[in-house]
């Protein structure tokens, strides 16, 4: 049977019953066999509609807000450690013992110096020369003087010599002798008085030279060559003696009472990261009634980083204490100074104003405003608040 041969039609229509014979009978059929179609559409057409329109303009679900999470913040309790305790001042640089040099005599005209600033000079060095022409020739004269006076008494001696021999012969009165001995001790008398000018007047030579009245250091000097100088010049030179400068060191009230004579000291010029060594030899008995400031000295050995009349500043040894001390990362600094954070009641974060000591390898020594039984904030207090509410971690002791 060949099973593509064309059905019957009868047949072919309930096989096929949705097939259109025709394009217009298609048409009339369809719309007689389902007239359920066309609201079928329309009504998902509608529902597609208003399905868009209630997710456009519907009103959004109020998410209530979730709440934020506390942070978990790493704290110390520092306790108490013992530490070189160490007390800062600031000062300047002067001479222990400040000599100032000028003239001593008549003064003139400076000749030639022979010492610069900065020079060890030793007791009795000449420091400057001041012209003495006039007063060579004033000694040569009296030198001269000496030597007539000499003669004079030589001759008298003489004479006295002569007559006294010829009194026994009757040629020379007693009264003789008497004059001639007179006249001999005038002669010796005027010899004294000459030798005495020659002397003043070397002494006054000598003193036209500037020298200096102890050893020491040269620190300043103000007189050059061609100058005139007198004794109402004012100093000529300065001079450290001995070479040994100090450092004045201001320190409050409340804290020179920690200060002995002896303490060790390390001083630090302004601008400069050389530290000198020394030792408080003297501690002044006043304080200023406007400061309320002592003086702590500090004997310096020289040397040519310092120099007098700079600033410095002085770190000086008072002992051990126990404080409690911080890393420091947990210190901050702002207008009002250094303070920390620490945790207080309810876990809430605290400012607490601190005055900070020595500073080393084991850490910051805090000299006031904690006891070391607080919970400091570690390493975020820059990043925390006052009155923010934190979970504090304990930090595990380093090994």
């Amino acid at each position: 049977m060949n099973m593509h041969s064309k059905l019957p039609e009868s047949i072919e229509a309930d096989v096929y019953p949705l097939r259109p014979a025709t394009s217009a009978a298609y048409e009339s059929g369809s719309a007689s066999r389902r007239p359920w179609l066309r609201p079928v559409i329309i009504a998902l057409v509608l529902a597609v509609a208003a399905f868009a329109a209630w997710k456009i303009f519907a009103p959004k679900p109020v998410v209530a807000p979730t709440a934020s999470p506390v942070p978990e913040v790493t704290v110390i309790i520092p306790g108490a450690t013992n530490v070189a305790d160490a007390l800062t001042a600031p000062g300047s640089i002067a001479a222990r013992r400040d000599a100032a040099v000028g003239v001593q005599g008549e003064g003139g005209r400076v000749v030639e110096v022979l010492v610069d600033p900065g020079q060890a000079v030793g007791k009795g060095q000449v420091l400057a020369r001041i012209d003495r022409a006039v007063q060579v020739q004033q000694s040569v004269q009296l030198a001269a003087g000496i030597r007539s006076a000499q003669a004079d008494a030589a001759l008298a001696e003489s004479e006295l010599s002569r007559a006294q021999a010829l009194v026994g012969k009757g040629f020379i009165s007693k009264a003789d002798i008497d004059r001639k001995t007179a006249s001999r001790d005038g002669a010796r008398a005027k010899v004294a008085i000459a030798q005495a000018q020659l002397a003043e007047s070397n002494a006054r030579l000598e003193r036209l030279d500037v020298r200096a009245p102890t050893a020491g250091l040269v620190l300043a000097r103000s007189v050059e060559a061609g100058q005139v100088v007198s004794p109402g010049s004012g100093a000529l030179f300065r001079i450290a003696e001995g070479g040994v400068l100090e450092m004045r060191a201001q320190v409050a009230e409340q804290d020179i009472a920690r200060l002995k004579p002896g303490m060790p000291a390390s001083v630090t010029p302004v601008g400069s990261t050389t530290e000198y060594h020394g030792r408080i030899w003297l501690i002044d008995p006043v304080i200023d009634a406007t400061s309320r400031q002592g003086i702590a000295r500090i004997a310096l050995a020289y040397a040519p980083g310092l120099r007098v009349g700079a600033f410095a500043r002085a770190s000086i040894a008072t002992g051990e204490s126990r404080r409690a001390v911080l890393p420091q990362s947990a210190v901050q600094v702002d207008d009002k100074g250094s303070y920390v954070l620490v945790v207080g009641a309810g876990n809430k974060v605290e400012r607490r104003g601190i005055t900070v000591g020595a500073v080393g390898d084991q850490g910051v020594s805090v000299a006031s405003g904690l006891d070391g039984t607080e919970r400091v904030v570690a390493s975020a207090a820059a990043f925390l608040r006052p009155g923010e509410t934190i979970k504090p971690v304990l930090a595990k002791p380093a090994a």
